[in-house]
């Protein structure tokens, strides 16, 4: 493994570009208050909607918040609405109570689109390049598959996303990794971000928002790169992503809520798409002249990386 930490002013990274895309306003304490473009809610996320109601307040945009029960929706049937136990189902009842009372978008039991958020939101295309998205869900990071800056928040997080659509935040560090050689017989991308994992630790990327890039990487499906950020969380990096690219394009093209016509065809090159994408943020401000953070880079080779994860 190479360990380097480049020092020289570098162009801006993906997460440098998304992160500046959505820039409000920045406070003496070094926060910024960021637009949020995709608020994805689940049946654990009560609370938050409780606190809503308790101080009067309504959701600032239904529009881009979707709401599907995951986290206690039961698996031991094809009855989806066999619950272990009457309190989780009174959770998944009380999301759909909330969604009809808020007006958000609601994927409920009796829809086919229902589903692990995600899973639904790329499926969907409502994950897409350059968006900024957000979850009461530690692995909301797996939408940095699509290219997208997507992390998990708290309960009072969620509240002020519902009630603002848009959330105070630290800058994360950049850090780039970079995967190279040839997965042998039988290595998944759940093998590959395990090998990664070894190298860095399970707090090698706490404070990192990491890219990844590389042959193997670009090699993957967008499925196989969604298991690759969802892992970020593993490393304890605050986000994980992959630049948008054919593959990426390949994937969103015809999902029910990617753009479509003139706006697709707009989109052309990947780098168009990202541009496009984030063009309906509202309120937000560019800073242009600061300072570029350094960059860890590292790289992986997968000579020694073996299949491990269907092991007990």
């Amino acid at each position: 493994m190479l360990l380097s930490i480049d020092i020289m002013p570098q162009p801006k990274n993906l997460f440098e570009k998304v992160w500046d895309a959505h820039m409000i306003l920045t406070n003496d304490e070094g926060q910024t208050l960021l637009f949020v473009d995709r608020h994805y809610c689940h049946d654990g996320s009560f609370h938050a909607f409780d606190m809503l109601s308790e101080s009067g307040r309504k959701v600032l945009r239904p529009d881009l918040t979707f709401g599907t029960p995951d986290h206690y929706v039961g698996t031991g049937s094809e009855d989806r609405a066999d619950f272990a136990d009457d309190e989780r189902g009174d959770l998944v009842r009380t999301l759909e109570k909330n969604a009809d009372k808020f007006g958000i978008n609601h994927f409920g039991l009796s829809d086919l689109r229902q589903g692990v958020a995600h899973v639904v939101g790329p499926e969907q295309g409502l994950s897409l390049p350059g968006l900024l998205i957000v979850c009461g869900d530690s692995h909301t990071s797996s939408h940095g598959a699509i290219g997208a800056f997507a992390f998990g928040i708290g309960a009072s997080e969620v509240a002020h996303v519902l009630a603002t659509q848009s959330l105070w935040q630290l800058k994360p560090k950049s850090m780039r990794i970079t995967i190279t050689g040839d997965r042998g017989i039988g290595v998944t991308a759940k093998d590959v971000i395990l090998g990664v994992i070894a190298r860095i630790s399970a707090a090698g990327a706490v404070g990192h928002a990491i890219e990844y890039g590389g042959p193997v990487i670009e090699a993957m499906s967008v499925e196989e790169r969604l298991t690759v950020c969802n892992m970020s969380i593993e490393a304890g990096a605050r986000a994980g992503m992959v630049a948008p690219d054919q593959t990426t394009i390949d994937y969103i093209k015809g999902k029910p809520f990617a753009p479509t016509g003139a706006a697709w065809d707009a989109a052309g090159e990947p780098e168009e798409l990202s541009r496009l994408v984030v063009g309906d943020v509202v309120g937000r401000r560019h800073c242009r002249g600061r300072a570029r953070q350094l960059q860890i880079v590292l790289a992986l080779d997968l000579e020694h990386v073996l299949p491990r994860a269907g092991e007990p």
